[in-house]
């Protein structure tokens, strides 16, 4: 019979296939009944949820923990958060950055998120947020993936040095491509500046993710631009839009002209559901707009959508855990995907749709891939988006690296159990 270093016997994968899974060195060596194999641990995952690790499409670490530096975002509008983070980057030091991201790490591994897209802002000359994430990047290398996105924060060509700092961040090895067209000074600097950036990308062979259109504004129409540069250059999937909370407020015409030719560009669409509905629609009286985008006409018009988290304790957003089924149960309820089949939906949109936008390989619980996983406290993705539960262990890369004791509530009422546990499946 096989040996295996780690055994995970009895558990349910997101599909409801009940399988165990033999992991050897940083694969899965084996899947399915493997009772009697030899192991070096074995993990019972008996009627728990077994899944692939989650992965955040859209995050801000050189910024992330830095809440209340220099002060609080008092109007709680993203303005006045770029501009506290102007003057943030400029006191921060990057050993402040290394370290308050990889504390952002710790969390997230112990989430079992285990791959992130980081936005890094490229409009400071020394570039120290570049430094600080590229070190941050190889030292969570052995267990968590993060990418890097070259962001130009104040504006491609509105800052007098972005584009030469964003092309040197670049140069140093980040990975991807950003932009944020909606702040340039008008709407044909915005649209320059998405086709030279896309231009950059495909000259490079590069990814490209571009907050695009975070306004309430519906005449902020840069995700025609992007569409459009995407066809043009060949980069069909190969191009996010991140945000697009613009389109909450377009008019319905326009839209089916725009979803269409975002559909042929084959545009990824990453909304950040906590952040939306938190910053938008603050010019509002009533009704107030909460600016998420049009998650489900974008997946009905065939779009690989994706939730990301953005911001946990920084200029922007007061708080956050580094868990995306938080991110992913807000985005439920915004956006009414309450349908059984919807709730699936939002749960392969924090795990396998967001893997597939960050382009990973050997992602997902298939023998031959990457041994990464993780056991949540539920028995279903419909009953962990609910419950949001413990994440018993986490498995990367063939190495346990967080665990957690199940925590039932232990109860002393006259005739009830002594003990308690939220799970509650269907049936």
């Amino acid at each position: 019979m096989a040996s295996f270093d780690i055994l995970v016997t009895g558990g349910t994968l997101p599909d409801g296939t009940v399988t165990d899974i033999g992991i050897r060195g940083d694969r899965i060596a084996g899947m399915g009944d493997l009772a009697g194999a030899e192991a070096g641990e074995v993990i019972d995952a008996t009627g728990d949820l077994v899944s692939p690790p989650f992965v955040d499409p859209h995050f801000h670490m050189d910024a992330t923990l830095s809440y209340g530096t220099p002060r609080i975002n008092a109007s709680g509008t993203l303005l006045e958060g770029i501009a506290l983070w102007g003057e943030l980057k400029q006191l921060t030091t990057v050993d402040e950055m290394v370290e308050r991201a990889l504390t952002y790490c710790d969390w997230a591994v112990s989430m079992g998120l285990l791959a992130v897209r980081s936005h890094v802002d490229t409009c400071d000359d020394s570039l120290k947020g570049v430094e600080a994430m590229l070190h941050v990047r190889e030292a969570v290398k052995p267990y968590l993936d993060l990418q890097l996105v070259a962001f130009p924060q104040d504006g491609f060509y509105r800052d007098p040095t972005a584009r030469a700092n964003t092309l040197h961040a670049l140069d140093m090895g980040v990975d991807v491509v950003g932009g944020i067209p909606h702040f340039e000074r008008t709407m044909a600097e915005g649209a320059a500046s998405v086709r030279e950036l896309c231009e950059i990308a495909a000259a490079r062979g590069l990814l490209v993710d571009m907050h695009c259109d975070e306004t309430d504004d519906p005449m902020s129409r840069h995700v025609e631009a992007l569409a459009y540069e995407t066809t043009r250059l060949g980069l069909q999937g190969r191009v996010a839009g991140s945000h697009l909370t613009s389109m909450h407020s377009m008019d319905n015409y326009y839209v089916s002209k725009l979803l269409p030719l975002m559909a042929e560009a084959e545009l990824a669409a990453i909304p950040n559901p906590l952040i939306n509905i938190t910053l938008q629609g603050r010019h509002d009286t009533y009704p107030k707009r909460r600016g998420l985008t049009r998650v489900k006409e974008m997946q009905a018009a065939g779009l690989a959508v994706g939730w990301g988290q953005d911001c946990v304790r920084d200029p922007w957003y007061s708080l956050g855990t580094g868990d995306m089924l938080d991110v992913a149960f807000m985005g439920l309820h915004v956006a009414q995907m309450t349908s059984p089949e919807e709730m699936l939906r939002c749960f392969d949109m924090v795990t396998r749709v967001n893997a597939g936008i960050l382009h990973l390989e050997d992602y997902g619980l298939a023998e031959g891939r990457l041994a990464s996983l993780v056991v949540l406290d539920a028995g279903d993705p419909i009953e962990a988006l609910r419950l949001r539960p413990d994440r018993l262990c986490v498995i990367s890369k063939g190495r346990v690296v967080s665990r957690k004791a199940r925590n039932d509530a232990a109860l002393a009422l006259p005739g009830r159990p002594g003990s308690v546990r939220r799970r509650h499946p269907v049936g």
